[in-house]
């Protein structure tokens, strides 16, 4: 029997929707395959949290698990369970006689069953349930971390599911984090004969030390040489569609900013700030040269900021 969904989750059942899928990505996270490899418990563990996830993220499917209508492994419950006599001994009226006749003729209206006699039994009567009906098989999740240059780009990956089959996922170009992509019929097989559910992959863009994204704007903090600061010169800059080269003019501080239109997301700007990095052993040479320049203007003398609050 499938566990409670709500306990797997670790949540309540007024939890909101939206806490729950916090809950679902926290626990997802913790209990991966690939952050857990060869750790039989864990990955089951995973695959019992995606199911829970399943169940109640679909408000239709979360809606009749509440009123008893289904289980915690989306499965009908029996409408007859738990009536004294059982299916097979028939219904009787409040004496205690075996209806039949006329009586089967409403059942069998009422509930598309029939009844006839017990086979070598004379005036017995039972139901005979009409032939199972075809389920679709349960949607499954997963988490795929990604980067940003390939959330940006697009890329195509791989994902290990539960079953141990890998799953070719293709990310498209200008995804951005916590998008779900579905993939129909990658899911678990149907029961009686119904379609196989979805695989849901919920798509986790990792940081970057030097890119960030601002819409379908890009930012990129590009380091460059203090001779390239100094005197200019041509930096290579990577964009989504290959690297570029960017003219520096001579004299820029650290924190310019350049702006190269329609090199971003989708036609967005690829905003490029200038970060001088210095040598870690800067030399004598360097030292001296510095030493020598004229007194500079203080560039902090214009900023007008009091802190003296």
């Amino acid at each position: 029997m499938a566990k409670d969904p709500y306990k797997l989750l670790g949540v309540s059942k007024s939890t909101s929707d939206k806490d729950i899928k916090k809950a679902y990505r926290a626990l997802a996270k913790k209990w991966h395959p690939d952050k857990n490899k060869g750790n039989e418990k864990a990955a089951e563990r995973f695959k019992e949290i995606s199911a829970a996830y399943t169940l109640l993220s679909d408000k239709d499917l979360r809606a009749q698990y509440d009123s008893g209508g289904i289980d915690a492994s989306g499965q009908q419950q029996n409408p007859f369970a738990g009536q004294a006599g059982g299916m097979g001994g028939g219904f009787r009226n409040a004496s205690g006689a075996q209806m039949g006749g006329d009586m089967s003729d409403l059942f069998a209206s009422l509930f598309g069953m029939q009844m006839g006699g017990h086979p070598g039994q004379a005036g017995g009567s039972q139901f005979r349930r009409p032939p199972p009906r075809p389920q679709k098989g349960a949607d499954v999740r997963y988490t795929l971390s990604i980067t940003l240059p390939e959330a940006v780009a697009g890329a195509t990956k791989q994902v290990r599911m539960s079953d141990g089959k890998q799953l070719k996922i293709s990310i498209p170009e200008g995804t951005n984090d916590d998008t779900t992509l579905r993939l129909r019929g990658k899911g678990s097989p149907g029961v009686n004969g119904g379609p196989a559910g979805d695989a849901k992959i919920t798509i986790s863009v990792k940081a970057h030390k030097y890119l960030r994204r601002d819409g379908n704007n890009l930012r990129l903090d590009l380091p460059i040489t203090l001779q390239e600061a100094v005197l200019g010169g041509k930096v290579t800059v990577p964009t989504p569609k290959g690297n570029i080269n960017l003219s520096v003019k001579p004299g820029s501080s650290s924190g310019k900013t350049l702006r190269l239109k329609g090199k971003g997301v989708k036609g967005g700007d690829l905003l490029v700030r200038l970060m001088i990095n210095l040598p870690e052993d800067m030399g004598d040479d360097l030292k001296k040269c510095v030493g020598a320049w004229e007194d500079q203007p203080d560039p902090r003398r214009n900023m007008n900021i009091n802190m003296n609050i």
